[in-house]
């Protein structure tokens, strides 16, 4: 019986090493963590003032310009580190962070895919007057689809992933505590607080995301409205964006493209990069 008892003690603690294992990969890429700090870079760091909020974001590279939006809550720039690294080459990539995240200030009004399609056009007006490729994950997905829904002028190609149908009632959303959020992965989450204008605020902010996903839309109107060319992508078994509402999505946007990367979860542009890269370069190109 104490043999069985240290067996599910070890087992207990390899499967919890495992858990913060990969949530700090999901927070954290191992290949980038000790490069340049995405998200907190002062060397190419800039504030725009987006109706009450200052909304900070880093501008690197030469070229066509691709705005990068991070996935919500837990997301944050550096998340999207390899797509950064790779898009810099040939491109000037503008990557934001949304309200309440990183640097970011959380501001007064309430939460709208609306307001933060327009914290996004206050930060591609202050660089260009000119068209932008947008690059969402998750949240940022969301959003991408109502920035182009909005700007149609200002969107030359859309690439969203694991964002699918959206109408209350296909999930239920439910966030951690900080508190609990912090045990996950402390480091992370020390270097992220001390980032945020407001961390008191931490909290009351995710309570009211928690409200706000739980009953957003992103459905037919909104994604028929869409004109510019859009990927939509996301991994075989997201759960998050489960795969019928993806294809939804999908058969909704007039000027559409579909890439599922197998085996792969919410997080397929960590859990197989290089296969999403390749689908998205090709589109970019075209």
């Amino acid at each position: 019986m104490r043999l069985n008892l240290l067996l599910m003690l070890l087992l207990f603690t390899c499967l919890n090493i495992f858990a913060q294992q990969n949530l700090r990969r999901v927070f954290q890429p191992e290949n980038v963590i000790n490069e340049i700090s995405y998200g907190a870079n002062p060397e190419a760091g800039y504030y725009v003032q987006a109706d009450d909020a200052k909304i900070y974001y880093e501008v690197y590279g030469k070229g066509q310009p691709v705005v990068i939006l991070h996935g919500g809550i837990f997301g944050s720039t550096i998340e999207m580190a390899e797509f950064i690294d790779s898009l810099k080459v040939n491109y000037q990539v503008i990557a934001i962070s949304t309200r309440g995240h990183g640097k970011s200030e959380i501001g007064t009004k309430p939460i709208t895919y609306e307001q933060k399609a327009k914290d996004v056009m206050a930060v591609v007006d202050k660089i260009t007057k000119n068209k932008v490729i947008l690059l969402g994950f998750s949240d940022g997905a969301y959003t991408g689809y109502k920035v182009a829904s909005m700007y149609p002028e200002r969107i030359s190609k859309l690439i969203a992933i694991g964002a699918g149908e959206q109408k209350p009632g296909l999930r239920k959303v439910v966030f951690n505590t900080t508190e609990e959020a912090f045990k996950m992965d402390s480091a992370y989450w020390k270097q992220q607080i001390s980032l945020m204008p407001q961390p008191e605020r931490l909290q009351d902010f995710w309570n009211d995301m928690a409200h706000f996903y739980n009953t957003m839309v992103a459905s037919k109107d909104l994604l028929m409205s869409i004109k510019c060319p859009v990927l939509v992508m996301a991994g075989e078994k997201d759960m998050n964006a489960p795969l019928p509402t993806v294809i939804n999505a999908y058969n909704m946007i007039p000027n559409s493209q579909l890439s599922i990367i197998p085996n792969c979860g919410h997080t397929v542009l960590l859990d197989n990069f290089t296969a999403v890269w390749a689908s998205i370069l090709p589109f970019i190109k075209e």
